[in-house]
């Protein structure tokens, strides 16, 4: 088949695919909040029973990351989503407030056009599937060519248990026929109502071209600051578990390192007993070179390797049980390598006088790349907490814990989400991690409790005359007066004389 042909069957199947989740979805509004979490119970009981046989398929195909990180993510995504997601009231009336005579009314917004990830594509799907039926919602998939078996996979597993507990035939769907055109024709298509994007940056242009809300789950570069007062053990250890989660695909993921000068030879000395490698200014060039490609795009080569392999491949000597490679760097710059994110075990390193200081270097980086998604901090001292908390553009301000699993909400109270918005300074409209609120309307109902004369009830209010002002101008003279014409008239003729 021509790559013509292929591109004209995946654009007939989009339109199809839209066509049938608006005519899904129709029904599927009338479906109250209850028939809606059995369905939802059911695909999230379906997932995890799959977790497994999902961490192993997707690793395989892909090559990214390991599957028993993946796992952990799977059960994330389906048991620990749904007992965050079970009780909360989506659509229909979803808060009343008696005292002043308001309600609030969840409706879905319609049909939902959702790219997952090949980095994370097994619990991306299922949280995507699971938010967007959990609010009424059809759903339309164009799987990551890089990760469309398994993707497909997953799907097949939710419509299954869905379908079988009551979800309209068409509420959840998937392109079969993969072509950037059909992708495009299911974002641009006039029945589509919200665009939900995970790590797919290629497409983020065409989603906003659409004219679509976009949803967009951008690159992070979350950099770690650890102050003085941190407790450096704890730190150091959770940056190395952070980084080396599914080997670094997170993109809340820590990317840098800052530290106090003061602490900073104590901090190199716990990474590397913890396994990390400090490389040569050499060794970093060399490495480097593996990171992106001519033209500035990340080389998926690397995505999700080890550092031994990372290692290997850049022809780098290090210690047999190094998990993490470290440069040390200077300078943020967007020529800077280091600068950026990688999908890898591979951080940079700053060092900083004082916590001001850090502050400003953090802003650079964040700056140069992943603005709006997350930052991370080590301390003690709640007053240095809250001035990174109220300066830095980002969504997400982690405290004292890992980052790839604090910004999902596994190790915080953060909602817990797969995709992460970056709200406006991101590209995006929203800074939540994502939740089934973010997948609706809500329509303020308000019932009247005063009179229009009850507003100004007790006020003073003055009519005032409205008088009329007559100006000519004779000679460069100017006459005014507030009475009738004759008065002008008068004063006309005595400036003539």
């Amino acid at each position: 088949m021509s790559r013509v042909d292929n591109d004209l069957l995946s654009v007939q199947e989009a339109r199809i695919l839209v066509e049938n989740a608006r005519e899904a979805q129709k029904e599927l509004a009338a479906f109250p909040q209850e028939k809606l979490d059995k369905i939802v119970g059911n695909m999230a009981e379906a997932a995890y029973k799959h977790a497994r046989e999902l961490a192993v398929m997707s690793q395989e195909e892909t090559g990214f990351g390991k599957w028993q990180d993946k796992l952990v993510k799977n059960i994330f995504a389906s048991d620990f989503l749904f007992k965050k997601i079970k009780d909360m009231k989506v659509v229909g009336i979803i808060n009343e407030d008696k005292e002043n005579k308001t309600m609030d009314i969840g409706v879905p917004v319609g049909v939902i056009v959702a790219l997952p990830p090949s980095t994370n594509p097994v619990s991306t799907t299922i949280y995507k599937a699971l938010i967007a039926i959990k609010s009424g919602n059809a759903i339309v998939f164009s799987p990551h060519p890089k990760a469309k078996k398994t993707i497909t996979k997953v799907l097949d597993i939710l419509i299954q248990a869905a379908e079988e507990s009551g979800l309209p035939s068409g509420a959840i769907g998937y392109l079969r026929t993969l072509a950037v055109d059909g992708t495009v024709a299911l974002m641009n298509h006039k029945d589509t109502s919200l665009i939900l994007i995970t790590g797919v940056p290629k497409m983020v242009k065409a989603a906003y071209t659409s004219g679509k809300p976009t949803i967009y789950g951008g690159p992070g570069n979350g950099p770690a600051f650890i102050e003085r007062s941190a407790d450096i053990k704890k730190s150091v250890a959770d940056i190395i578990v952070s980084r080396t989660f599914d080997n670094g695909i997170v993109s809340a993921s820590e990317q840098s390192i800052v530290a106090e000068g003061c602490i900073a030879d104590e901090v190199r000395q716990e990474l590397r007993k913890k396994g990390a490698h400090f490389m040569s200014e050499q060794e970093s060039v060399q490495l480097s070179k593996l990171f992106f490609r001519p033209d500035g795009s990340l080389n998926t080569e690397i995505v999700g390797k080890t550092a031994l392999e990372l290692a290997r491949h850049s022809g780098i000597c290090v210690p047999e049980d190094t998990v993490v490679l470290i440069s040390e760097q200077k300078y943020v710059s967007s020529s800077n390598p280091y600068s950026r994110e990688k999908l890898c075990p591979v951080l940079a390193f700053y060092v900083e006088k004082d916590w001001m200081n850090a502050c400003e270097k953090c802003v650079e980086l964040l700056i140069n790349e992943g603005r709006g998604h997350t930052l991370v901090i080590h301390s003690k001292n709640e007053n240095v907490i809250r001035e990174f908390a109220l300066k830095k553009p980002v969504s997400r301000v982690l405290v004292n814990t890992p980052a790839s699993l604090g910004g999902i909400g596994a190790t915080t109270n953060l909602f817990p989400a797969l995709t992460l918005g970056s709200g406006t300074a991101g590209g995006g409209y929203t800074s939540d991690n994502v939740t089934p609120m973010n997948l609706i309307n809500i329509r303020k109902v308000g019932y009247g409790v005063r009179q229009l004369e009850d507003i100004t009830k007790g006020a003073q209010v003055e009519e005032v005359a409205e008088t009329s002002r007559t100006r000519c101008f004779v000679d460069g003279c100017s006459i005014e007066s507030s009475g009738d014409l004759k008065e002008v008239l008068e004063k006309l003729l005595e400036l003539l004389k």
